[in-house]
């Protein structure tokens, strides 16, 4: 483990290159400097973790310094920490993937990887005093998102995941817009033109048995994951009707099929809206 003395001349290091446009030092080895990121976006240190490295390491991937065979390395790394017993090495696991099949690389074993963390994490922190900003929820709604969009991934398989992850039981109420990142994420996804109208809806079946299963005698559920994903439908509701960028920059598109979702989603959410 490093010394605190050394990760201080580390990070000092990495502050210097951010402050110099990300600007590749001369003579860097590329391939240990990407080693090194990927530790720093691990590390308990939120000054650490979320700070110039990780600033550094998007910019040289957005700007190829991070090449293909480094990027492929660098998504077999966080694909094995889907399994890291840390939640901080976890939860920035996809933000690091985000990036890099957001360049156009693809592993069908990232997905699986991600596919089987995603509704399965119980910490669903958004932020923590100690270890900064953990966020589960809406980072692995991102690379959600993204992976939605890569044309090797099947839409259809993302929009039940994001579904599994609303359903799962927590005692975790969003708190920090992870109900905005997931809805945005379906909105994404329900983008691709190859979707039909069953498929862009059918997804929302197993969330309409358990709002149905939670309502007595006409009172919705005060879970917290009925909750969370009655918030989450509401804003998809939103983003159906005014639609979704899709990548930084790009025009505003409207899921595919918009009507009959919001129709559908009109539907689902009518269990658990209260009326007076």
């Amino acid at each position: 483990m490093k010394t605190d003395e050394r990760r201080r001349a580390d990070a000092a290091r990495w502050q210097d290159i951010y402050e110099d446009d990300c600007a590749v030092p001369p003579g860097t080895d590329l391939a240990a400097s990407a080693d090194e990121l990927a530790k720093a976006l691990r590390d308990p240190d939120p000054a650490v973790r979320d700070g110039a490295p990780y600033v550094v390491l998007r910019t040289w991937i957005s700007r190829d310094v991070i090449d293909g065979t480094l990027r492929a390395r660098l998504g077999a790394v966080m694909a094995d920490r889907f399994t890291d017993p840390e939640i901080e090495a976890r939860t920035f696991a996809p933000l690091v993937l985000d990036m890099i099949v957001s360049r156009g690389d693809f592993d069908a074993s990232w997905l699986t990887a991600f596919s089987r963390w995603y509704a399965a994490e119980t910490d669903l922190r958004g932020y923590d005093d100690e270890l900064g900003w953990l966020h589960a929820v809406a980072h692995g709604a991102d690379l959600l998102g993204t992976f939605g969009l890569h044309p090797e991934v099947d839409p259809v398989v993302m929009l039940t995941l994001a579904a599994r992850r609303l359903l799962a039981p927590t005692d975790q109420l969003f708190a920090q817009q992870e109900d905005d990142r997931l809805a945005r994420a379906i909105a994404r996804v329900l983008t691709r033109p190859e979707l039909t109208g069953a498929q862009a809806t059918d997804w929302l079946a197993p969330i309409e048995a358990d709002f149905a299963a939670g309502r007595t005698s006409g009172v919705p559920t005060t879970a917290a994951h009925t909750s969370n994903a009655m918030r989450t439908l509401r804003t998809l509701y939103v983003l159906a009707d005014v639609g979704v960028v899709t990548e930084r920059g790009g025009p505003v598109v409207r899921p595919r099929h918009a009507e009959a979702l919001k129709r559908r989603l009109a539907e689902v959410l009518s269990l658990v809206f209260q009326s007076y």
